[in-house]
């Protein structure tokens, strides 16, 4: 009898494990609104072209595109009892709590996109773009065109967003120690980075008659909303115009304009972090450890003056015909 309940109880757990491996890896993905950007579509695609029960997953995904409905789909997975969350966080602060909450019912936590502010303890890994670094490149990028003055329309993102924050940071430091630069108008495209905003924020500036010679608008859509005002006005942009356009995240579309000479510069932003994810999160399943921390995407930034078309079909997001079109 003793030999026939231990058999029964092993049979028990081979099933239960069988149960578990069929039914997946249980993930949770919180990620912002795919109709933000190029660059947004990319990341959601990229999540969701890997995280498939072919793959092994059961993954749920979730779009919140604030902070409180992210806290609140995060907490959502901590009580649904997933083994993994990853997160692309609309804002950098604010996650200490949940975070903590899901260290102690054993969930591992993944950034991808975008770091957070909080102990590193707090997750497993995070595979991100440096924002800042980001901000870096695009100022020395200025920098080195050697300008008498730098009158600059900032555009910015969603604010408080590692985004925002990082690709701000340079620039605000630049223009707050440089007696030839300036910030003459500065405004956002809120939390969806909107090109309409964007276009309202530089038809503002014309109309009120501000003398400025860069656009930095830190996403390409928002650049084209500033484009499109600029046209409308009969001002020229780009090579040998009389305004400097500059974007980021690198839509096909975006780098077509550089190719093109009708705008400046593009920093890239990489979209692609589920791969890496994958990788660790197997190599955990497995019984292996694996290094974590911080894992940063290698990026560039891209010159009107030097871009090619193989620059486009290897770094380019999207389709050419993806291009923002405002009426």
């Amino acid at each position: 009898m003793k030999k026939i309940l231990v058999l029964a109880l092993a049979l028990i757990m081979v099933l239960s494990c069988c149960a578990a491996l069929a039914d997946g890896i249980k993930v949770g993905i919180i990620n912002l609104d795919p109709s933000e950007s190029g660059y947004r579509q990319a990341n959601v695609q990229n999540l969701q072209d890997v995280f498939t029960a072919e793959n092994g997953y059961d993954a749920t995904f979730v779009t919140a595109p604030t902070a409180d409905k992210q806290l609140e789909a995060a907490q959502g997975f901590i009580t649904a009892g997933v083994q993994y969350i990853l997160v692309s966080a609309a804002e950098v602060t604010g996650w200490d709590e949940v975070l903590e909450a899901a260290q102690e019912a054993g969930i591992k936590v993944f950034l991808f996109d975008r770091l957070i502010e909080c102990d590193e303890s707090l997750y497993t890994a995070a595979v991100v773009s440096d924002m800042a670094q980001e901000g870096v490149t695009a100022v020395e990028w200025l920098e080195s065109l050697n300008l008498d003055e730098y009158k600059v329309l900032h555009i910015m993102g969603q604010m408080g967003s590692a985004a925002q924050v990082g690709r701000s940071g340079a620039l605000n430091d630049k223009i707050e120690a440089t007696d030839n630069w300036t910030l003459v108008r500065e405004g956002t495209g809120g939390d969806s980075w909107d090109p309409a905003e964007a276009r309202k924020i530089t038809q503002a500036a014309i109309d009120a008659g501000e003398d400025f010679n860069i656009v930095y608008a830190e996403n390409d859509g928002m650049a084209a909303g500033a484009v499109a005002a600029l046209d409308a006005a009969g001002i020229t942009h780009g090579v040998d115009g009389d305004v400097i356009i500059m974007g980021f995240d690198c839509n096909k579309w975006a780098l077509k304009k550089l190719l093109d000479g009708e705008w400046n510069y593009d920093g890239q932003c990489s979209p692609f972090q589920a791969a890496k994810i994958d990788e660790m999160i197997k190599a955990l399943e497995a019984g292996e450890e694996i290094e974590g921390g911080i894992i940063i995407n290698e990026e560039k930034g891209f010159d009107a003056a030097t871009i090619t078309q193989e620059d486009i079909d290897t770094y380019g997001l999207g389709n050419i015909e993806d291009a923002v079109v405002l009426d």
